[in-house]
């Protein structure tokens, strides 16, 4: 049978006419050094800044530094089983983590992958970890007060919603439990609240987790855990996760509370993986960008304006000094990138003031635009009536004979002090704290001895809860000081049936 040209010919054109070639290409380098968390990989010619890349073995790795002849790539998991020679793939994709609604109530690890034993998390919305801060023109001034629930800081220095207020302190002085209170405040605030902690021991965070549960705060709370165990880029990338996962709610118009706890742990670990990655170390060791590192981070927490939903995201960064040594390298950069600090005091908090607020070194730079009007009012004359005995106070130690006025300034500074004072996770509502206040700076707690205060204090709102319900409602609902005369009544009747221990 004879087989004619032209129909090998049709044949072949028919095949060539329905060939469809799908070619598919993959940029694939190798590893050519590995050790400390750290790969070299050759030939990813084409690999992005900040792109995640996977091994063989199916761990998961980002690109940080692109030289001529190898790529430096951060590894995001265990490390002990990837080899030289292994091969290692480009995946197109930055690093992002999963956002929205379901995170709400879990613990997480700053991928985003549930670490509390509850099961998976079904969510289909991810955000980058890495995004633009919100320009100048999408933001609007900081006026709406965040009510952390306790009295020495929404007195003297009030924090707004979209503020950066860094708290910072040595190790031991009530850091976490004044973030803690502020989350259990937060409670029918309408407030989503975000605790990252960076580097702290698992029964730390689950101590902290269980406080949380305890109160009904893990209702509004996502917790991202990035703990001592962790390799140090989990640590540097968990302040991260946990903004991009407040961005989320606060582009749709939610109000978001951030604590990075604390951020001393995650430039400790930025530094770690700089120097692996060989990069060249400046003041203390910490590469150049370590202020960038910062700064790009407290910089998406901001006010939205109207248009854009007026969402907001307000940032509690965390630094711990040493010795009380606010002029150290890391905590001098996140002064300066925040709207004020609130410094605790280890001497305080030894002596039995709790929390250990030192007034003086204390500061809001958004100031009395985030406080109610009433707190406004009542608390003017606290911070200068503190710092006026803490002077006095040095000075008395030295002579008996003082004048009746320096006597005064001192028993008043005596009782403010007392009344600051704030027990653990007892958050206090604003209408109370503006009542005890307003009796405390207009001399009604004078003549009442500096150990029964606290009992006074007790007495007093308990008694207000029962007796002067619709005034404590007056201040809540207008947020205005109410009748001078009507406040004066309510803490003169109640002091005239309280009992001073003799």
């Amino acid at each position: 049978m004879s087989i004619k040209a032209e129909e090998i010919s049709a044949l072949i054109k028919q095949q060539i006419e329905s060939y469809d070639a799908d070619i598919e290409v993959k940029d694939v380098g190798t590893v050519i050094e590995i050790g400390d968390g750290i790969a070299r990989a050759h030939g990813l010619d084409n690999v992005m800044s900040g792109e995640l890349v996977e091994f063989s073995n199916g761990v998961m790795g980002m690109a940080q530094n692109l030289e001529e002849s190898n790529v430096g790539i951060v590894i995001l998991g265990p490390y002990t089983e990837i080899r030289e020679g292994d091969e290692v793939r480009r995946t197109g994709r930055i690093m992002e983590v999963p956002v929205g609604e379901d995170l709400i109530g879990r613990v997480v690890n700053p991928l985003g992958q549930p670490v509390d034993g509850k099961g998976t998390i079904e969510t289909s919305k991810t955000r980058p970890i890495e995004s633009p801060a919100p320009g100048v023109m999408d933001r609007q001034s900081v006026e709406e007060p965040l009510q952390t629930g306790i009295k020495a800081i929404d007195a003297l220095v009030p924090i707004g919603r979209g503020q950066r207020e860094l708290i910072i302190g040595d190790r031991q002085t009530g850091k976490t439990s004044i973030a803690i209170d502020t989350i259990l405040n937060q409670k029918d605030e309408d407030m989503i609240c975000i605790y990252v902690a960076i580097g702290q021991k698992d029964s730390t965070v689950r101590r902290e987790v269980e406080v949380l549960r305890q109160h009904g705060a893990l209702d509004y709370t996502i917790v991202v855990s990035a703990g001592a165990s962790e390799p140090a880029p989990l640590q540097y990338l968990a302040p991260y996760a946990g903004v991009s996962m407040g961005e989320e709610f606060m582009y749709n118009g939610k109000h978001v509370l951030v604590v990075y706890d604390d951020l001393t742990k995650q430039a400790n670990a930025y530094r770690e993986l700089s120097l692996l990655l060989r990069r060249p170390p400046g003041r203390e060791a910490f590469p150049g960008d370590v202020f960038y590192l910062h700064s790009r981070l407290l910089e998406r927490a901001a006010k939205l304006n109207d248009d854009k939903g007026g969402g907001s995201l307000t940032a509690l960064p965390f630094v711990e000094t040493q010795a009380g040594d606010i002029g150290a390298y890391i905590p001098t950069n996140v002064i300066s990138i925040t709207d004020g600090q609130i410094f605790l005091q280890s001497d305080l908090f030894f002596s039995g003031v709790r929390p250990a607020i030192n007034a003086g070194l204390s500061v809001s730079r958004v100031g009395g635009s985030a406080q109610i009007k009433a707190m406004k009012k009542v608390a003017g004359t606290l911070r200068l009536d503190l710092a006026s005995f803490r002077e006095l106070e040095s000075f008395a130690q030295f002579g008996s004979d003082l004048d009746k006025a320096t006597q005064d300034k001192l028993n008043r500074g005596q009782r403010t002090v007392e009344v600051l004072k704030q027990g653990l996770h007892k958050p206090l509502v604003v209408q109370k704290q503006v009542m005890i206040i307003f009796a405390l700076t207009k001399g009604y707690l004078d003549d009442i001895p500096v150990e029964d205060v606290t009992r006074f204090e007790d007495e007093f709102l308990t008694w207000m809860d029962q007796n002067r319900q619709e005034l404590l409602a007056k201040i809540k609902e207008t947020g205005q000081l109410p009748d001078t005369e009507e406040m004066s009544e309510a803490v003169e009747t109640f002091k005239k049936q309280f009992v001073v221990t003799e």
